[in-house]
């Protein structure tokens, strides 16, 4: 298999096991082969036209359900959804408008929900103890904000992460660009993957010890919207916007389109300067959190089906989904067709650029895992382990951020850094540990600048990036929205296992 184009990108090579499978692509993301009736108030310090006033309320409610996901001849299975399905209900908004959601928690737990990716005011993060109380079961809360940056983002609670997500609560927030691009359709796809017993019911071993010191909470049935198996409709020369989320707790994918003329436009929401040509021999890799935005020419000949394939070991490729042309005629001539050139980009959003001569230098430095958890007082882990016995769920600590576990959300907890309003923040993520870590910032976006020293190119924005074994990556970003904010891992057993840190943006 060829690398793409080297003028494009600087091929990233893990040197074994996964990190062989993968052979990522420098940072594109293409591979080769509260109270119980807490309400939020006024927002403080919100950020520029993100005024809320006049907003329709959307009420999502988050609660059991049961919703079928696997085509056989199992039952449903029990979930925890927004709004009855899994995914959750769709949310979709105008860049810059206001949306306002009147979240009401039915579920035995206390929740909260948190934007992942949006630039929104920190009161409305939804991190539990840090920018709000716990919506207690019966409680309810009201978020507000106006996202600034048009893209694919999505929501998600951020208490008791894990198990949350792994019981099937989240959902999509598309925020819609002015000018979108000329496609016959967008579609969006979330991928997901569930642990499931013979029954199809969701196997209830949340934090385990090897999920939390391994590679995470990894299943064993994968969906697409809520289906396995999933079978998409297209018809032969559609060009289609395709938004993938993944959604997993842990689950890495590196999707394969076969012959289809593939490009990728955006990352994490954000525009890529010009659109990259996916080919067949490459495929879209996504860690845990992280969204593409394709462009694709549908090319197949009527009535044929072409599986969609997640190659991130070569040895056990297996089809997440499926393109099923149906018997219409082409919708364009096979002339038009031929002729059609590559996608015009995608219209940037409005980034602060990061000023490096005079940015705050961090290093963070990730390490643990099995044989190399983090130092905690033995007093913490003999209270965890009481904590556990009377019930609890939580986790082991076994990772850490610069020899720190971060074992819970809070003002108590120590702040990695304080950046002053406007200041340039230059972060080296240095990952001494034996597996991958998709990093997540919340409220900014950052630049990948360099992996190992060698710039990345285009240098795109993210809110969620993966750091290699043994690498070190660098990444800067404007501190313009004031408040505590959390970096960790979106491994959600590796955040709740200790990797993860806050920071402070003063106003």
């Amino acid at each position: 298999m060829n690398h793409p184009d080297t003028a494009s990108y600087a091929p990233h090579r893990p040197s074994a096991g996964r990190r062989n499978a993968l052979k990522m692509a420098g940072g594109l993301g293409v591979t080769l082969a509260g109270g119980a009736c807490s309400v939020g108030g006024t927002l403080s310090a919100p950020m520029a036209g993100s005024s809320t006033a006049g907003a329709a309320v959307q009420t999502l409610v988050s609660a059991p359900a049961s919703v079928r996901l696997v085509p056989d001849s199992r039952g449903p299975t029990p979930v925890w959804s927004y709004g009855g399905t899994v995914p959750g209900t769709r949310l979709d908004v105008r860049q810059g408008a206001a949306i306002a959601i009147d979240f009401r928690n039915e579920l035995p737990d206390p929740s909260t929900i948190h934007w992942h990716g949006i630039r929104l005011p920190n009161a409305m993060d939804g991190v539990p103890y840090l920018t709000q109380p716990p919506v207690d079961p019966g409680g309810r809360f009201r978020y507000a904000f106006a996202p600034p940056d048009a893209g694919t983002y999505w929501y998600h609670p951020h208490l008791g992460t894990p198990e949350q997500v792994g019981r099937g609560l989240y959902g999509a927030l598309i925020v819609h660009e002015a000018d979108p691009p000329a496609v016959d359709r967008d579609l969006l796809w979330l991928i997901d993957d569930w642990r499931l017993d013979g029954n199809a019911a969701i196997v209830e071993d949340f934090y385990n010890w090897s999920d939390v010191a391994f590679d995470g909470r990894i299943g064993n049935t994968v969906t697409v919207n809520g289906m396995e198996h999933h079978a998409e409709p297209v018809r032969r020369g559609e060009r289609i916007r395709l938004r993938l989320v993944n959604t997993a707790n842990a689950r890495m994918v590196s999707l394969a389109f076969g012959e289809h003329p593939v490009w990728l436009m955006a990352l994490d929401g954000h525009p890529l300067p010009r659109p990259q040509r996916v080919t067949s021999d490459q495929d879209v890799f996504l860690g845990p959190g992280q969204r593409a935005d394709l462009i694709i020419d549908m090319t197949g000949p009527a009535g044929e089906s072409f599986a969609v394939m997640d190659r991130l070991y070569r040895h056990r490729a297996y089809p997440v989904a499926t393109l099923e042309y149906g018997q219409a005629g082409a919708l364009r001539p096979t002339t038009v067709l031929a002729a059609r050139g590559a996608p015009a980009p995608l219209v940037p959003n409005e980034l602060p650029e990061p000023a490096l001569a005079d940015a705050r230098r961090v290093r963070i430095v990730m390490d643990g895992g099995m044989m190399r958890g983090p130092h905690v007082p033995w007093t913490t882990r003999a209270a965890r382990r009481l904590r556990r016995l009377a019930g609890e769920r939580i986790a082991d600590p076994a990772w850490s951020l610069n020899g720190r576990a971060h074992l819970g959300h809070g003002p108590d907890h120590p702040f990695e850094f304080v950046a002053d309003q406007g200041e340039t923040v230059h972060i080296a993520f240095e990952n001494r540990s034996t597996k991958w870590h998709p990093m997540h910032l919340h409220g900014h976006a950052f630049r990948e600048l360099t992996r190992n020293g060698r710039p990345v190119p285009m240098q795109p924005w993210h809110d969620t990036t993966m750091v290699a074994p043994g690498e070190t990556l660098e990444v800067a970003f404007v501190a313009d929205n004031p408040g505590d904010w959390l970096i960790h891992c979106h491994i959600l057993e590796h955040h709740a296992g200790g990797m993860g840190t806050q920071f402070r943006v003063a106003a």
